[in-house]
């Protein structure tokens, strides 16, 4: 006998313990369910764990396999494809395969297995028998019809555990039972039409010139919103609901969609210029091969890119192809979607975490039934769920907000090659300072390049100015602008002109120390300074969000000589506004953005005009478009440059070239102004004249020399715990048992290991963090290696408490 079995995948298992479950399919299931969510009694108490099918089969014995308890769905809601991408993550990022799968879908469609418990409907003689404490908890359950979930039940009881509960439940008192939830449900409208047997029921019965005025508008429109009925025909809800009692109407529910919020767009042309044509062309020809193709479009700030993969996109819709379209930070969203929908419309679907759970979902079933066509938005963007993808676009491709630091930590640009050559499409890689690994591969022959010397339109490059602030201080100047960038705002204030000024840090002040003990205020959960907010006077921590109110008090040695240092974005803001009283002057940071479509808000605000001067952080320096914009300022470029990491200098370069290119891309000639301590440091003079080949000849060569990418992959082992000694010990132990591993079953693989050291930032909410770096060949030995080496190292009792990961690419090292 043969028996079909299901290989299930299941919620919350640990790394180490991650595998897939066989289970029987009910005899009552006949389709296919992989892809589809199941409950499952799992371990020795037959708990009940939500899981995934990843696949079906047929097993000779299956006697002593237990059954899948429920299916959650009808239809799956992962395909082919996603589910091999869960296995690809799961490979390549050491993760759990469900973490893979709940990072792939929606919140808003996830499933919360509940535990309910009701009172036994045989209860009635008993019930004055019951103790006094029992009688409390039937009360309770009774008051709510009934039925209550097991935690809100244990927190109105004042209970830590169920024992009580248990205990009612054996003893026949109460009745235990499962259900799963949906977080968001679909959003449906009341709908009313006419009935099958209307026609019989209108000549036999009499209606009223109410009713038989909304008989003739559904007989014309077929079916309505009940709310449109009484719009339209001036009658009240009754008359609808007299018209359903008699037959002659029926209610039903239809599924509406919670469509995001969008500028106002209008449809533009667009018309290439013949080097945008050219590089059209080239990558038009790579999008309809029959192969999966990688290409690098590589333009100057201003050339038009957005132009030449518009176009592409045009052509793969009319095809019948499906796009996505990533960008790197959601307040690049707004402008990029209003283009988009002033061509394609309703074809076009958003994917960001600004968006309410309820939104997310919609925007998420309106691709998987083919509803749209396009999908833009940030690195999440790449699990929409299409099925004919023929192009995927990457804009402001070396971007690290691509690389997602919480688990699953996915790289998009990993699953977006993985898509391309699932679906034998073109990715196209975006940027005007691509990363240096991106620029190799295209300069290697491994990725295509086409490239964009010049402006679009008559607009050409600012002139850029780098301002040495050594000379500002020595003549006592020392504010966050320098006499020639205030008189350079002034300027444009004068003439009607926009400026944008960048600084890299919010807050009001970047620190604050005592001038008696010295001592600098820390967070006392983490490891870092505390951060002095002007808007609501607080000290913060930007780690763990710690924060408390300022006083001049010290907390160390109680004197009251407490000095604020640094400069944030509320203290620039501040500043300006005393020079420039009249000034319209707009903030954007982390701290100003934190409200529903702030960010469309205020740069909408910016590009009608309502404001002179934009000031924020690394989210106004990539990827905006303001004609009006013909002034940038970088208040503070030495801060980036300095950081303890290999990619200090890119990041910096990346930046300082991205903002400067903001200004001028109208008609009038644009200007910026560069603010330095050290203005003979060499990148700043590279970015200041928008030369990325200078600078990438000189970093590839170093990064050569030192073994870093592209020419080898950093893979950092993390090791986490709440005392500091065990994070340590476990990094030791951890190298020592790596070695071992390496010399006995290893000896082919090239590894250089650095380490354990401290992170950079040690502690952590009140955990302390030790790191191992290795320097390695990405491949499947590699992953196979390290792999083993995790699933033994957690099994250790030692360093159960230790969480220990490996974070492939890390943003931070």
């Amino acid at each position: 006998m043969s028996y079909a079995v299901a290989r299930v995948a299941v919620e919350n298992a640990v790394y180490h313990f991650d595998k897939e479950f066989s289970y029987l399919i009910p005899p009552t299931v006949s389709r296919d369910l992989a892809g589809c969510r199941v409950v499952v009694p799992f371990g020795r108490g037959n708990a009940r764990r939500q899981g995934i099918v990843i696949s079906t089969d047929t097993v000779e014995d299956g006697s002593k396999l237990k059954e899948i308890a429920d299916v959650l769905d009808d239809e799956p809601v992962l395909s082919a494809e996603q589910l091999g991408m869960c296995a690809f993550m799961k490979e390549h990022y050491f993760c759990a395969f469900y973490d893979a799968v709940k990072a792939m879908l929606p919140a808003g469609i996830n499933y919360r297995l509940s535990v309910d418990y009701s009172v036994n409907k045989e209860l009635s003689d008993r019930f004055y028998d019951l103790s006094d404490e029992w009688r409390r908890i039937v009360t309770i359950i009774r008051s709510k019809n009934n039925k209550i979930e097991k935690n809100t039940l244990l927190s109105e009881l004042g209970y830590s555990d169920s024992a009580v509960l248990d205990e009612m439940e054996k003893d026949g008192i109460l009745t235990k039972s499962d259900s799963a939830l949906r977080r968001i449900g679909d959003k449906t409208v009341k709908m009313i039409r006419l009935s099958d047997d209307s026609a019989e029921l209108i000549e036999s019965v009499k209606l009223s010139a109410k009713q038989q005025s909304v008989v003739e508008l559904l007989q014309t429109v077929g079916a309505a919103s009940a709310k449109e009925i009484c719009y339209y025909t001036g009658v009240t809800s009754s008359v609808p609901d007299t018209l359903v009692r008699k037959g002659i109407a029926e209610y039903f529910d239809d599924e509406v969609f919670r469509v995001p919020p969008s500028s106002n767009y209008t449809k533009k042309d667009v018309t290439l210029t013949e080097e945008q044509q050219r590089a059209y062309d080239e990558l038009y020809d790579l999008y309809r091969a029959d192969t999966a193709e990688i290409s690098l479009l590589y333009g100057v700030t201003g050339s038009g890119k957005t132009s030449v993969f518009f176009k592409l996109m045009e052509q793969a819709v009319a095809d019948g192809k499906d796009v996505i379209v990533m960008v790197p930070e959601i307040a690049l969203t707004p402008q990029l979607l209003a283009v988009f929908k002033g061509h394609f419309g309703d074809k076009v679907a958003v994917f960001h975490s600004a968006l309410s759970l309820g939104e997310r979902l919609d925007e998420y079933k309106r691709v998987q039934r083919g509803m749209a066509k396009i999908a833009v938005g940030t690195r999440s963007a790449i699990f929409a769920p299409f099925r004919n993808l023929g192009l995927i676009i990457m804009d402001e491709e070396q971007e690290h907000t691509y690389k997602s630091e919480a688990k699953p930590r996915f790289n998009a640009k990993d699953l977006a090659r993985y898509r391309a050559s699932y679906n034998k499409a073109l990715l196209l890689l975006s940027s005007a300072t691509p990363s240096v690994e991106t620029f190799y591969y295209a300069s290697t022959g491994v990725y295509h390049k086409h490239t964009l010397t010049k402006r679009y339109g008559k607009a050409t490059l600012p002139e850029v100015i780098i301002e040495d602030m050594n000379e500002d201080v020595a003549v006592g100047n020392t504010g966050s602008y320098s006499s020639l960038l205030l008189q350079s705002i002034e300027d444009n204030l004068n003439n009607g002109k926009q400026s944008i000024l960048l600084l890299n840090r919010r807050g009001y002040n970047s620190f604050v120390t005592c001038n008696s003990c010295k001592e600098p205020l820390t967070c006392p959960n983490c490891s870092i300074s505390l951060t002095y907010h002007s808007a609501n006077n607080r000290l913060m921590c930007h780690y763990c969000g710690y924060s408390v109110r300022y006083s001049s008090e010290c907390p160390t040695c109680h004197s009251h000589s407490l000095r604020l240092s640094g400069t944030g974005t509320q203290k620039a803001e501040v500043e300006l506004a005393e020079i420039f009283p009249q000034a319209r002057i707009l903030r954007m940071d982390t701290d100003s953005t934190m409200t529903r479509s702030s960010h469309e808000k205020k740069l909408d605000a910016f590009s009608r005009g309502d404001y002179d001067i934009l000031v924020g952080t690394q989210m106004v320096a990539k990827g905006l478009d303001f004609p009006n914009v013909t002034l940038v300022g970088v208040l503070n470029a030495d801060r980036m440059l300095y950081i303890d990491d290999y990619r200090s200098y890119e990041n910096t370069f990346s930046l300082l070239t991205q903002v400067v290119g903001r200004s001028g891309r109208g008609k009038d000639k644009g200007r910026a102004v560069i603010q330095t301590f050290t203005p003979e440091n060499p990148i700043i003079s590279l970015a200041a004249q928008q030369n990325y080949d200078a600078f990438y000849n000189a970093e590839i060569a170093l990064r050569k020399a030192m073994l870093y990418p592209p020419f080898a992959t950093i893979c950092l082992v993390g090791f986490v715990s709440e005392n500091a000694n065990k994070s340590t010990n476990a990094a030791r132990a951890f190298l020592a048992e790596i070695t071992e591993l390496l010399r006995t079953d290893y000896p082919d693989i090239p590894l250089r290991v650095l380490g354990p050291v401290p992170a950079s930032v040690f502690k952590v909410s009140n955990k302390y963090r030790y790191k191992l770096i290795l320097k390695c060949r990405n491949d499947r030995r590699f992953r196979e290696m390290l792999g083993r080496m995790l699933i033994a190292f957690s099994k250790e009792r030692a360093y159960s408490d230790v969480t220990v990961y490996a974070d492939v690419d890390p943003h931070d090292i």
